[in-house]
């Protein structure tokens, strides 16, 4: 598939009325143009690592220093196709949605829903300033008065399966598609996770270096009318 000029897309992704149809590529292979980094170990310490490389074609998150590659576009109504994995010992990650605010959670973490690629929990959401639902909420999120979007506050919705990676070292394959006030996403061709009445409906996107070395080899954006099936 041949990539389209990033110039090009921000004339289609910061348009409020999107019409293409056509799947595009937001990693070239070569270089992170498109988007930008935000760690802030590296405001201090002009000598801190980057944990956004390009590597063997593929766009690796080292895992530490702690931080985010963001777009420098927004979307809304889309599908975003990952495939990644991880590089020796499994441990975090994530893909965020409706991204916002930098550094709103900790300061560290955007304003957001975060798509957990943390090994064994893939496809939780976890709320970061924003908010979301799904049925059965207080068997799988704890008893209301603990829900939250800040601090200690109960943010995580726990998957609808439990564990649906491959076996380590092999590609996991993940779609998340956002349409309005919902969110859903699939691993490994299984529907995973589904909510509604979110707080946001577009933002920017984004991938996190939470402290281990994930690959991604595909990051893929497609504009959406409607969700797909289960």
């Amino acid at each position: 598939m041949k990539y389209i000029n990033l110039a090009f897309l921000s004339l289609l992704f910061l348009s409020s009325c999107t019409t293409s149809k056509r799947a595009v590529s937001l990693f070239n292979g070569t270089s992170l143009s498109g988007w930008h980094i935000d760690v802030p170990a590296m405001d201090k310490d002009k000598d801190a690592r980057n944990p956004f490389i390009v590597r063997n074609g593929n766009l690796v998150s080292l895992g530490t220093p702690g931080g985010h590659l963001i777009t420098n576009y927004s979307f809304s109504n889309y599908s975003m196709e990952l495939e990644y994995r991880f590089v020796g010992e499994p441990g975090n990650c994530g893909a965020l949605v409706h991204v916002s605010k930098p550094r709103r959670l900790y300061a560290m973490f955007p304003q957001s829903i975060e798509v957990q690629l943390k090994h064994k929990n893939a496809g939780d959401f976890w709320c970061i300033g924003e908010n979301i639902e799904v049925p059965n909420m207080e068997a799988r999120r704890g008893p209301k008065e603990n829900w939250g979007v800040d601090g200690k506050k109960n943010r995580r919705i726990p998957n609808l399966t439990g564990n649906m990676e491959n076996e380590l070292g092999e590609w996991n394959y993940m779609r998340i598609e956002c349409l309005n006030d919902q969110v859903k996403v699939w691993l490994n061709g299984k529907m995973i996770n589904h909510g509604f009445n979110a707080t946001a409906s577009r933002g920017a996107f984004a991938l996190q270096s939470e402290g281990s070395e994930v690959e991604f080899r595909k990051v893929m954006y497609h504009s959406i009318e409607k969700l797909s099936k289960d």
